[in-house]
């Protein structure tokens, strides 16, 4: 009973010390509620860890690279069937405790919402994405867009590379022309900062006559 009683207290520190300091409490003052003993817990502690306290450490590591590699958009459903198919026994409850004591949660990523519809594609260049919108991992689909910006001086151009799972801007260059190396300068920059080595479907506008949506794998 007092082993248990020294595991909740170590889990819930854990948890509220993930939370900003303004709302921690005192390790005394939640022993002191617990009725622990102050000394046979720290002396308990210094024990050398369990099985169970060695597996606990493991799976949060493996949580914690589930999560990075999701560029921290995958929450506790996502990373328990991760988990699931590398043959970890766990449930998303579990999970879903872990992520909270090590300070971590999915980023909400908003839906995507059609708001035009253009039917006249082009005859040369297919649309592959065939308005799938909402891809299951990142770097799985990118979106180049080109804004004009108007100043005092003239138009600046805006490109930039959104990755459509998270709906971030992952890339961005500022030109005052539209010349196609503005266009791969960008790419570029993009496969750099995610370190691409494998093809991906590439989104773009392909604005002249047929105003049609162009995807390609890069």
């Amino acid at each position: 009973m007092t082993k248990a009683l020294y595991t909740a207290v170590s889990e819930y520190v854990e948890e509220i010390n993930a939370l900003p300091v303004k709302r921690r409490v005192s390790v005394s003052g939640i022993l002191n509620k617990s009725g622990v003993s102050r000394s046979g817990y720290h002396a308990w502690k210094k024990r050398v860890p369990s099985d169970t306290e060695i597996h606990r450490a493991v799976l949060k590591e493996k949580i914690r690279k589930i999560y990075d590699a999701s560029h921290q958009n995958y929450g506790a459903p996502k990373i328990t069937a991760e988990l699931q198919k590398s043959g970890e026994k766990v449930t998303e409850k579990t999970v879903g405790n872990y992520m909270r004591q090590m300070g971590i949660k999915a980023q909400w990523v908003k839906p995507y919402v059609q708001t035009t519809t253009d039917s006249d594609f082009s005859r040369k260049l297919k649309n592959i994405l065939d308005e799938e919108f909402n891809p299951d991992h990142p770097d799985a689909v990118w979106c180049l867009d080109i804004t004009y910006i108007w100043t005092r001086e003239g138009f600046v151009y805006l490109t930039s590379i959104m990755d459509l799972y998270s709906r971030k801007i992952i890339s961005w260059v500022l030109s005052d022309t539209l010349k196609a190396a503005n266009v791969v300068e960008c790419i570029e920059k993009a496969k750099k900062h995610r370190k691409i080595d494998k093809p991906l479907i590439f989104h773009c506008d392909y604005a002249e006559k047929t105003k049609t949506f162009t995807s390609y794998t890069a």
